[in-house]
Order: C-alpha cells, then sequence, then structure tokens
C-alpha cells in the first residue's frame, strides 16, 4: 500500500464516489474532475484531507490541489476508484454540461487561445528584446543604441524580427488552424486558409491607410479588394467557423467515395471568397470598433477610472473563465495601435496577486504544511500563473485576495495615467517588464513596486485586524 492509498479512498468519498465522477484527469498540481452532481462533494472534508492544498470549481470541473506529487498520486486514484485514464480535451467536453450558455462560449474562446499563447508569449520577449537593444539609447553618453554602434546586435535585431513577424504578422494562420482544431475539421486547409489571409500577393493590413490605390482581383462583373489581414483577429475567427461548418456539413451529405475529394474544395474555396469578400471586412471594422472603445476609454480625461475599475475586477474575472476575451482585445489593440495599455494591468494584477500570498508566508511562516503551496504559488504567481496563488491561498482566506485586488487597483492607476504601453502579450508577471515599450519601463517599474508592496501591506494589516478566515463559499456569497 502506497502513501497516496488511504487520502485517495477519502477524496474519492468525499467527491461522492466513482459513479459521481463522470471525468477524471490531472495537470501539472492539480486533481481535475468533472461531477454528474456536483452538490454531492463535501468540499470542507475534501480539504481536511492532508495531501490537499486546495480545492475550487472552475469551467464545470471540480479541481482539488495536490502538488508536484499529483501524477503519482492520479495512478492510485484512478485504480482504487475503477474509472479510465482520460485526456484533457475530454475532461472539458465533459465539463461542458455544467456550464451555462455564456460559460460554454468562454470555453471555445479558450480553446482558440490557449494554443497561441506559447507563440505570443514569446513573440513579446522577442519584441521587447530588440526594443532593449534598438530604441534605449544605452551607450556613448545615452546617444546611442546597442544596434547603431555593434555589427552583432544590429545583425541580431534583424534576424530576431524573423520571428516576431511570424508569430504577429502571421497571426490569422495560427487561428484559423486553432479553429479548425477546436471545431474537429481538417487542420491542414485551417492553415492553408489563414496563409490566403495573409498571403505576399495581398496588400499588408499595415499598408491600407496610406495607400491610394488598392490592388484588386477583377471578375469582369466585380472587383475584390487584395487586402491582407496580417495581426487581425476577428477576421481569421469567422473565417475558420464558416469553413469548419461549411466542412463538417459537407461531409454527412457527400459519399463516402468522392468526400476526399469534393468536400475540401467546396469548403474551402467559398470561404476564401467570403472571408475577403464579407467576413474579413466586417471583421476588421468590428475589431477596429472595440479596440478603438478600449484604447480610448484608456487614454480619456476618464482612464484613470477604467484602469481602477479593471485593476480591482480582473483577478475575480480569473475566477469565472471572463479573462480569456482580454486576449483577443489585446491582439486587436496591438493590430491598431502597435501596442496594447490593457495587457500591462493584468501583469500587475498577477503580480499583486503573488505579493499577497508572500505576505501570507510571512504571516504562517510557522505552518510547514501551508508553505507547501503558498512557496510555489507565489513563485508562479510571479512568473504569470495566478491560479495556485488564488485558490490555494488567497481565495481560501479572503482577505490577501481583497488585498491584492486593491493593490491591483492602483498599480493600474498609474500604469495608465502614465500612458504605460507594452508591445505585446508577454509574461503575465515580473519577467513582464521585457514585454514593455523602453520609453515606459521606468513608469511600469514604479507600479510593479506598488503592485507589490500594497498588497504584501494590506494583507499584513487585515490580518491583524482579525479580519479572519472566509472561506471560499462564504467569500462568493
Amino acid at each position: 500500500m502506497s502513501k497516496y492509498t488511504e487520502p485517495a479512498k477519502q477524496l474519492l468519498e468525499h467527491v461522492g464516489g466513482s459513479d459521481n465522477i463522470s471525468v477524471v484527469t490531472h495537470c501539472a498540481t492539480r486533481m481535475r474532475f468533472v461531477l454528474k452532481e456536483p452538490s454531492k462533494a463535501d468540499i470542507k472534508k475534501v480539504e481536511e484531507i492532508g495531501l490537499v492544498k486546495g480545492t475550487f470549481t472552475q469551467a464545470g470541473q471540480f479541481q482539488v490541489i495536490i502538488g508536484n506529487e499529483v501524477s503519482s498520486f492520479y495512478n492510485d486514484f484512478i485504480s482504487i476508484a475503477g474509472v479510465n485514464d482520460t485526456s484533457k480535451d475530454d475532461a472539458k467536453q465533459a465539463a461542458k454540461q455544467n456550464m451555462n450558455f455564456l460559460q460554454r462560449m468562454i470555453a471555445h474562446l479558450a480553446d482558440i487561445f490557449t494554443p497561441l499563447i506559447p507563440a505570443i508569449v514569446v513573440g513579446g520577449l522577442i519584441l521587447g528584446f530588440r526594443n532593449i537593444i534598438g530604441e534605449i539609447k544605452m551607450v556613448e553618453d545615452g546617444t546611442k543604441s546597442l544596434v547603431e554602434v555593434s555589427q552583432f546586435w544590429a545583425g541580431t535585431n534583424d534576424f530576431l524580427w524573423l520571428i516576431g513577424e511570424a508569430i504577429f504578422h502571421f497571426l490569422p494562420v495560427g487561428i484559423t488552424w486553432a479553429v479548425t482544431r477546436k471545431m474537429g475539421a481538417t487542420q491542414i486547409l485551417g492553415i492553408v486558409l489563414g496563409i490566403t489571409l495573409v498571403s505576399p500577393q495581398l496588400l499588408n493590413a499595415y499598408a491600407v491607410a496610406s495607400t491610394q490605390e488598392i490592388p484588386f482581383w477583377d471578375f469582369g462583373f466585380a472587383h475584390v479588394d487584395k487586402i491582407g489581414y496580417q495581426a487581425q483577429v476577428l477576421p481569421a475567427i469567422f473565417a475558420g467557423l464558416l469553413f469548419s461548418f461549411l466542412e463538417l456539413r459537407l461531409r454527412k451529405i457527400i459519399p463516402n467515395a468522392i468526400s476526399m475529394i469534393v468536400v475540401p474544395f467546396l469548403a474551402l474555396v467559398p470561404t476564401v471568397l467570403i472571408a475577403h469578400t464579407v467576413l474579413g471586412p466586417i471583421g476588421w471594422q468590428i475589431g477596429s470598433f472595440i479596440s478603438d472603445i478600449v484604447y480610448s476609454g484608456l487614454t480619456s480625461s476618464l482612464g484613470w477610472l477604467f484602469a481602477a475599475v479593471f485593476g480591482f475586477a480582473y483577478a475575480p474575472l480569473v475566477i469565472t473563465g471572463l479573462h480569456h476575451m482580454t486576449n483577443a482585445i489585446d491582439l486587436q489593440l496591438m493590430s491598431e495601435f502597435n501596442g496594447t495599455n490593457l495587457w500591462p494591468m493584468i501583469a500587475l494584477s498577477n503580480i499583486a496577486q503573488g505579493s499577497a500570498v508572500l505576505a501570507m508566508i510571512y504571516i504562517n511562516r510557522k505552518d510547514e504544511r501551508e508553505k507547501q503551496v503558498s512557496i510555489p504559488a507565489t513563485i508562479s504567481c510571479y512568473l504569470g500563473v495566478t491560479e495556485p496563488a488564488m485558490f490555494g491561498i488567497n481565495l481560501k482566506y479572503g482577505y490577501p485576495f481583497l488585498a491584492a485586488m486593491i493593490g491591483s487597483m492602483v498599480a493600474g492607476v498609474i500604469s495608465v495615467g502614465s500612458h504605460v504601453m507594452a508591445n505585446s502579450i508577454g509574461v503575465g508577471g515580473l519577467p513582464g517588464i521585457l514585454s514593455i515599450q523602453p520609453q515606459h519601463m521606468v513608469a511600469f517599474a514604479i507600479a510593479m513596486v506598488v503592485a507589490i508592496v500594497i498588497p504584501f501591506v494590506l494583507t499584513i494589516i487585515f490580518a491583524k485586524a482579525n479580519m479572519g478566515k472566509i472561506s471560499l463559499k462564504k467569500s462568493r456569497a
């Protein structure tokens, strides 16, 4: 009998037994359950199990924080529970039965953008590094950049743009791939569709405003503008959804004997035509409208108010999953304004949550069990992954979460008030400063200090004021 046997038996009992488990899987630190009747799970008793470091429910899944031992624990659990090993995709699909319409829409959006995040983060770091060596006057008494005085750095700067351009200018290729992957359509055709939106044959989206004569395809009775959709989000999503819809429908009505030849042709060609005549222009206008509203709001005389509300409310958005919508807005801002003033506030919110946990480490420094959760949670939070900190510690006590929200709010106001812009989405924690445009790095650094100090100090003050331990259930009531 392993050391996980007894905790696994207890967990199985407290989640309602094998009959209540629809799907179970695990990630790096958590067990993820899709329960047939979530109300049967006894959260209090689950959290009393020695190996369990916290619980929360998100995206239709009941998640139990185990820590780095989760893979070994999971193997013992499924053996004792008599349930099959399942994939994360299976768990996500099963979890949708516990979601309302809005939650399902957000889950679909998350499924599209989540596979793209590693590339976008890498792109953000590359743009940040190129700015450091190419824009900051750090040599010859602050008159020249590294690129201007060194052929090595000039070559490096030029080379890195190869990767940056591939990620951001050709982003629609990744989006159409992700959509077809999500919808179950042919992924290679999704890639081809994306390429038709950014082909070198088309006028670059960034050059449209400065071009007097736009090239076009002449069909005799109609002209179709040859405009590319580099870095555009909504045109790619719309095109990917239309293609997936056509292909999946055609598969059902066309005989298998000829489907391999007929279906790709009848799905791809009409989609490309409609994308360039209808979906692309509409998507571009909608995206521009949304980005204009956000950018105008953040740069207006009331920008501080928008920043305060967003900075305070972003962490609760993470609980609901609504924060996934910001990815599309950030990417649209980047394409319209060559940067985003929204993402810096997200990075500051992550830092604030980590700082609140850091204060809890200090307050509960004699609690060895809690350190097993709080120390890794703080590190991951400062590196941009907030869930272990939020669900494992801050929401468990309540007042650290509030302290972090207040710190995030103040830091966000400073960021927006200083007109901080990021080149792109980056690592959403302390390394996020590398994605900030060079002229705004000092202001962002000040906001980072605020996001560290205020949550830390307020958490200690709240603790001394005996605000008390607030359960997650009560804090949501």
